[in-house]
């Protein structure tokens, strides 16, 4: 019997989603709640995200032609959220992305309010934005599972100041949240995320130097998506190459890995199905226990419930603000037993 692993749920567009009006049935359009329509299909976990100082509005022009749907993931609607999830059993991770909206390979953008701050300055801003937010969920008897520090940072966070072309200050940034969450909550494991665990040349050259200069983690977690890959070009990696890196990199660094992202089309039920079986089990087999998690990013959506029309939920439209799962999810049932 493998280990128990975490079967997560990335649900940072739920809470905006229900405001907008929108409304999840089961297979006989029986309404239900989304999160316990996860649960049934075998999740028991939900990972959300925490801006710094998001638009009000909640949407941001990612680029000229771009509009992104954020979620209400400030600080105090993450809580509200995160009672929900805790009061249903869930386990809970927090992704703190260190900006005002979505920071990935890509973007990694200094908050506005921080703007002009040094490096010095930069560090005392993540440490006690991360202590702020963590202060606020432990007064309300909320503790996370789990805690990233950093969401995507392959090229860095804060940038250019946190870039990993100047090493110690991106590790004085990272390890600045790290102190924090343990001074906050001192049993939760510190998760440093990395995008594109199957193709070793995006993941190893961060991990070295995030290691040689002192960086501190739990568990290294990585994003898994083989439709982008091959969007941009590439080939999408077999099992094989997953869970040789996944083992790579956990013995290396002796420490235990996560997929805290993985997703694949809406359209493509039985496909997306067997790539969350392939991931969950290359998760299970890294050696020595040391694979702990698969979580799934927004599965509660469809395209057509979101501006930039996110391919990659595990829902569909079946009516104007109506919303079915997919069977994807039920690879979870498959392996949580």
């Amino acid at each position: 019997m493998s280990k128990k692993i975490a079967f997560g749920v990335d649900l940072g567009w739920l809470s905006q989603l229900e405001a907008e009006g929108v409304t999840w049935v089961d297979e006989e359009n029986h309404p239900v709640d989304p999160i316990d329509a996860l649960v049934e299909m075998g999740a028991d976990s939900v990972r959300l995200r925490i801006f710094v100082n998001p638009p009000k509005d909640a949407y941001w022009k990612k680029r000229e032609d771009e509009i992104c749907m954020l979620g209400f993931c400030d600080a105090k609607s993450v809580l509200e959220m995160s009672k929900r999830v805790k009061e249903k059993g869930l386990t809970l991770m927090l992704d703190f992305h260190y900006s005002d909206h979505f920071a990935d390979p890509q973007f990694q953008d200094i908050p506005d309010a921080w703007k002009h701050d040094d490096n010095e300055g930069l560090k005392k801003r993540v440490y006690e934005h991360t202590k702020e937010v963590l202060t606020l969920f432990t007064q309300n008897d909320i503790y996370p599972e789990w805690v990233q520090v950093g969401n995507e940072i392959n090229p860095g966070l804060l940038l250019p100041n946190g870039s990993k072309e100047k090493p110690e200050v991106m590790v004085s940034f990272l390890n600045a949240g790290y102190e924090a969450v343990k001074e906050c909550c001192p049993e939760c494991q510190v998760i440093t995320h990395i995008a594109g665990v199957d193709k070793a040349d995006w993941v190893a050259p961060f991990l070295e130097i995030f290691f040689t200069n002192g960086g501190k983690a739990d568990i290294i977690g990585f994003s898994h998506y083989p439709y982008w890959y091959k969007m941009m070009g590439g080939e999408a990696a077999v099992t094989e190459d997953l869970q040789e890196n996944l083992t790579r990199f956990s013995c290396k660094y002796k420490k235990p890995v996560m997929i805290v992202e993985v997703g694949g089309p809406e359209n493509e039920e039985q496909e997306t199905y067997d790539l969350l079986c392939d991931t969950i089990e290359a998760i299970q087999n890294v050696p020595d226990g040391m694979g702990q998690g698969v979580y799934y990013w927004e599965p509660e959506v469809g395209k057509d419930f979101v501006p930039d029309q996110y391919p990659l939920g595990a829902a569909v439209k079946v009516g104007e603000k109506t919303i079915r799962f997919t069977k994807a999810m039920t690879a979870y049932k498959k392996y949580n037993v």
